[in-house]
Parts: C-alpha cells; sequence; structure tokens
C-alpha cells in the first residue's frame, strides 16, 4: 500500500461490540485514555484495513462455498466448505469488521464534523454501509441501531432495517462528500489509502454500491428503492453517476515490502500485502475446479479460450510424460509449464479421497505420496500457491516447492502478495447495467454493456501483470505473467463470448462472476438466482453432498446455502436478542423453527435459511 500513514489503534474489545470510547492503545497520555486520540486522519487508514480485510476474508470463504476453489481432502477447515458449510468460517470477518473498524468509526465522524472535515465523514458514512452490508449479506441480522453502542448485548435489526439503514448511510455519505471542507481540515489524502484522497472517486464508488445493492432486490416487488423495493430506474441513475472507465476504479494496489507494521488482532501480518495472500496465496492445497476451468478455457461452448485463463489458472514447471496425451485431458502447456487443470466436484472424487496435493523431488519430479492408486493422477491439478520477496524472503514471486527452479509454481492473479484489491470497479457496474436493461429487454444495449464489462475487466488486469514484469523480469517467462494482448481481447470479445442475437442472463453472470473472482458478490448474485446453473454456467452441487449426513442437515434436500451462521461471540453472549429476532425472520423464510429447546440460528439447517433481501416478502 503507497504512501501509508498507518497507526494501529486497536486493541482488545468487549466480548460484543462495546463502544471503543473506553479504550484505545495509543494515546498521548497512556496512563489517561481518550478517544479524541488518534485524529480523525489517522483513524480512517486503520478503519479502511479492517474493513477491506474483513471484506477479503468473506471473499475467499464465501467463494470456497460456491465452488470456484476447493482445498484438498481433508485439510484444514475448508476443505468441505464446498457442500458443506460450518461454523468455523464464521468468526475472522465478524471480528475484523467490529473489533477493527466498526467501533471507531462514531469517533471518527465526531472529530472530524468537529473539525468540518466533511468528506472525512462522507467516506466514514460510505464505509459503515459497506461493512454493515456485508454484515447483513453474510449473516442475515445483526445488531444495527445499537452495533456500536455501549450495551454489551445490543439488540438485533432484521435485514430490512439493515438494509435500509445502509441506503440511508450511503445518502449521507455522499452529501458529505459533496460539501466544502473547512479550511483547517486535513485533505482526505492525509488518511485515505483506498481512492488516494480522489473526492470524485468515492463519489463515484457510493453510487456504485447504491447501483450493487439496488440490483440485489432482484426477488421484490417493483417500486422505490429507498423503501426496499426493486427499482430499475433507481439502478441505473446510480451507474450514470458511478464509474465511467477503469480509471474510476477504487483499487488498493498492495505491495511486497513486508511492512514493520503489522495488524495486532492476532495474525500479526504486515498490513502491505493482500489479504487474499494470506489465505490463499501462501497456503498449500488450492486447486482451481472444473466449473472454474470450464468457464475459462470453453466459455459457453464457443471453443476460444478467455485469454485470463493463462493468468488466474495456475502453472507449475513441469517434464512431459511422453504415456500422456495431455491434449485429451486439456492440459495445455507453454514451454516448461504445465498449466492446471480443474478439480471436478460433480464427481466422486473426495469418496475416493482426492484432491491430493503433489510433492516434488529431484527423482521423481511432481508426484504424489500415497497408496490410493485412484489418487496417483492428481499431480495432474497445480495449486494456487505463491510466494513473495518482501514477507517471505524469496526470489521472485514463484513458490519453489524443493527451493529449486524445477519446482516452480506461478500461483494465481488473483492471490499473491501484491495482487490488487478490486474495492469496486467499472467492470462490475457494466454487468450490473447489463442485467438490469436485459431484464428490461434492450437487449442491443445489454450486450454492449456485457462486452465493455469483460474489456474493462482485462484491461485493470493488465496493469498490474505490467507492473510485475517490469518490476521482476524473470517473471516475463512465466505464462500466468503475460499480458493479455490486444489481439487476444479482440478475438475473445469476436468469437468467445456469444453474439448478441445469442446473449442470456447466463453469458452476463457468468462472465460477471469471473470478472469478480472472489467476491462477496458471487455469492450473492447465485443465492439471488436460485444456484440455476442456466444462469451460472457449469454450476452443480458437489457430488459429495449426496454421501456426507452432516452436509445434509445443514443443506436439506431441496435447499441451497444462503447465509452464515452467527459468529459463536453472538449465540454464545447475546443469545437473547438473536433468539428474539427469530419471530422477524420467521416471516421471510418459513423453515425458521422457532422453539424453547434451541436457538434458531443455531440449528444445523442455519446455513440453508434465506436472508431478507433473497426473498419477495416486503
Amino acid at each position: 500500500m503507497k504512501n501509508i500513514k498507518f497507526i494501529l489503534i486497536c486493541g482488545l474489545c468487549t466480548l460484543l461490540m462495546a463502544s471503543c470510547n473506553e479504550w484505545l492503545d495509543i494515546n498521548q497520555n497512556p496512563d489517561t485514555p481518550d478517544s479524541s486520540f488518534p485524529s480523525y486522519s489517522q483513524r480512517l487508514a486503520h478503519i479502511e484495513f479492517y474493513t477491506n480485510s474483513a471484506q477479503q476474508f468473506s471473499n475467499y470463504r464465501s467463494n470456497i462455498g460456491i465452488g470456484d476453489v476447493v482445498r484438498k481432502s481433508d485439510n484444514y477447515q475448508y476443505w468441505n466448505a464446498y457442500w458443506r458449510f460450518h461454523e468455523g468460517i464464521s468468526t475472522t470477518s465478524y471480528q475484523w469488521w467490529f473489533v477493527g473498524a466498526a467501533c471507531n468509526l462514531a469517533d471518527m465522524i465526531a472529530s472530524a464534523e468537529a473539525a468540518e472535515a466533511w468528506h472525512y465523514v462522507g467516506v466514514a458514512k460510505v464505509i459503515w454501509a459497506y461493512g454493515m452490508m456485508m454484515m447483513t449479506d453474510l449473516y442475515g441480522e445483526m445488531p444495527y441501531d445499537e452495533a456500536v453502542g455501549e450495551s454489551a448485548t445490543p439488540k438485533y435489526n432484521d435485514g430490512k432495517e439493515i438494509y435500509l439503514g445502509c441506503l440511508e448511510s450511503l445518502e449521507e455519505g455522499l452529501a458529505n462528500l459533496q460539501k466544502t471542507q473547512g479550511a483547517n481540515a486535513d485533505p482526505l489524502s492525509v488518511g485515505d489509502y483506498w481512492g488516494n484522497g480522489d473526492v470524485q472517486k468515492w463519489i463515484k464508488f457510493a453510487n456504485l454500491l447504491k447501483a450493487r445493492y439496488g440490483v440485489k432486490l432482484s426477488k421484490k416487488a417493483k417500486g422505490a428503492l429507498a423503501e426496499g423495493k426493486y427499482d430499475e430506474q433507481a439502478i441505473l441513475d446510480a451507474l450514470s453517476k458511478g464509474p465511467q472507465s477503469i480509471a474510476d476504479n477504487m483499487v488498493i494496489y498492495h505491495t511486497d515490502d513486508n511492512s514493520t507494521t503489522h495488524d495486532n488482532l492476532g495474525w500479526d501480518e504486515p498490513i502491505d500485502y493482500s489479504p487474499l495472500y494470506s489465505v490463499v496465496g501462501m497456503n498449500g492445497g488450492i486447486f482451481c475446479t472444473a466449473m472454474l476451468y470450464k468457464n475459462l478455457t470453453n466459455f459457453g461452448g464457443y471453443g476460444v479460450e478467455d485469454p485470463r485463463a493463462k493468468n488466474i489458472l495456475p502453472w507449475q514447471v513441469s517434464i512431459k510424460n511422453p504415456d500422456i496425451d495431455y491434449d485429451a485431458i486439456g492440459v495445455k502447456w507453454d514451454g516448461e509449464w504445465r498449466r492446471t487443470i480443474g478439480v471436478d466436484m460433480s464427481s466422486n472424487i473426495v469418496a475416493q479421497g482426492g484432491p491430493l496435493r503433489s510433492s516434488y523431488s529431484a527423482a521423481k519430479h511432481w508426484y504424489v505420496e500415497t497408496e490410493n492408486e485412484a489418487r496417483l493422477g492428481d499431480t495432474l491439478y497445480v495449486e494456487t500457491t505463491s510466494t513473495s520477496k518482501g514477507y517471505a524472503h524469496a526470489a521472485d514471486l514463484l513458490f519453489r516447492r524443493d527451493g529449486t527452479n524445477d519446482s516452480r509454481e506461478s500461483g494465481s492473479f488473483y492471490s499473491r502478495v501484491s495482487a490488487p484489491t478490486y474495492i469496486g470497479t467499472y467492470s462490475e457496474a457494466c454487468f450490473i447495467k447489463a442485467e438490469v436493461l436485459f431484464n428490461r429487454g434492450e437487449k442491443h444495449a445489454a450486450y454492449e454493456a456485457y462486452k465493455e464489462g469483460i474489456k474493462a475487466c482485462m484491461d485493470q488486469m493488465n496493469i498490474t501483470l505490467k507492473g510485475w514484469v517490469a518490476g521482476d523480469a524473470n517473471l516475463a517467462s512465466c505464462p500466468s505473467f503475460k499480458e493479455i494482448t490486444k489481439d487476444e481481447i479482440d478475438n475473445f470479445l469476436a468469437n468467445g463470448i456469444g453474439k448478441e442475437t445469442e446473449l442470456t442472463l447466463g453469458h452476463i453472470m457468468t462472465q460477471k462472476r469471473i470478472a469478480m473472482f472472489f467476491a462477496v458478490e458471487s455469492f450473492n448474485d447465485i443465492r439471488r438466482y436460485d444456484y440455476n446453473p442456466e444462469i451460472f454456467f457449469n454450476w452443480q452441487k458437489p457430488a459429495h453432498w449426496v454421501l456426507d449426513a452432516d452436509a445434509q442437515r445443514t443443506m436439506p434436500a431441496g435447499r441451497e446455502y444462503r447465509r452464515w451462521q452467527q459468529c459463536s461471540h453472538e449465540y454464545n453472549y447475546n443469545a437473547t436478542n438473536l433468539k428474539a429476532i427469530g419471530e422477524k425472520v420467521k416471516r421471510y423464510d418459513p423453515n425458521v423453527v422457532l422453539d424453547e429447546v434451541k436457538s434458531w440460528a443455531t440449528r444445523d439447517d442455519i446455513w440453508s435459511i434465506h436472508v431478507w433481501w433473497d426473498t419477495n416478502v416486503d
């Protein structure tokens, strides 16, 4: 992260979400805690860091749950998340948002208002909406009105109340962003590293969020967005004020500098690198699925490979086996580099003990350490692991399994140490526009927006691809780091995405999913279109769900995953209020069971209870 004036001000919060007015670990006088210090500009960078980390951890965990990536068999707590969500995924995002970010916002707003630093007030309101919408997207219900107040047992708000509150906060944010700052107020650039102090970029981002949140209501009756209805014109109006090119994108360009400033919520990792590197890139045994592979290599059955496939699907240095027909199994080579195939989760691979991670030795080359003959071919699955110069003190970004060049692995574009975080992009805006226009019957305009969204994604990726190779010429020979050429883009848009007459909602939503790889919005989209494989190409419920009794309890037959279970802090320490909100939730999902024995929120099937916006109930 470039030029961050970052001060870690987060300490040990109460068990829930009590106000941080009573604590700070940096004060002018450490013996007398004072919420007036640090300043609003110092707080902002801290808040942005923890908000983004919470979002990125949510992105990974929700993405693995909808099946673009999978972990090696029986590996830690996420290997089975594709077919069985479980409590282990629920805590981190909640904690980093409330403890790291949300409890600092009120003090930041108060001090910014006193200084007439209206741009800081505006950004704080937008971040509040962004973070709390993430909470209702994932958990459904949450304390909102009392979320960061003084009560250790805050009352819950239902999904509609949170949703409308977030919309109101966005409007307040926009109003403050358009005010003239006081003469002595800090410029926004002092504390803001998301938008680098660009107020217009924040205004466009807030409008993109309005459109993002508005399109989520596609199951609701038509009406006014401010009333929680589906409002096509409000969405399009917001998009007209949102990003108009990739120059308007809200992007964090992470670095591999190994900052001496580390987070203090328990991970103790440097603040400069991508959060996805922490949970994906530096971990072993994470593979791309056949669904992702097919969508990248033969989208829509058009027989034209997406030029992003070489950057997203991982590669490793390998030696061709003359006994294997690589073309027949879809393995692509580029010189000494071999690209992964996808793990077919519609097969019985999990029942057969897979997928397994490969090992490497000079004598055996790539091999699987197992006596299970069914798993010996898992060498064709290349993991997403990468490394870093700053944090891991490696020679470059290529992971070397045994330390030699013969065992190099490329990792994936989105999960490297200096991979960018796409907070809000023009590409997303194009896909939202395409969806709304297509559903209104305006197919030509929808197709143009659809094409533009694909191109914008590639153009944005190229910024980072060029930077990686410019910074380290050794990466140029690895296909994963190669720039997407104009010819590749033109060919794909002409021949690989379908013609205007062929356009379906499935084309739009599947391409949006590729462009927003590792994003909670993909989980949101697949829920509101009810996991329809005609809308999300190559989607299938994983085969192992049928064999996993625990999975069938969390996702009963005829239902799908719709939310996360609440963080254990809530049902352990705020159980009365959590149980009480079930009366409202039952109004929009009759599967809620209210009894005196066990809270509705801790039942096995909580994962398949709809959140409010994912229903047609007012």
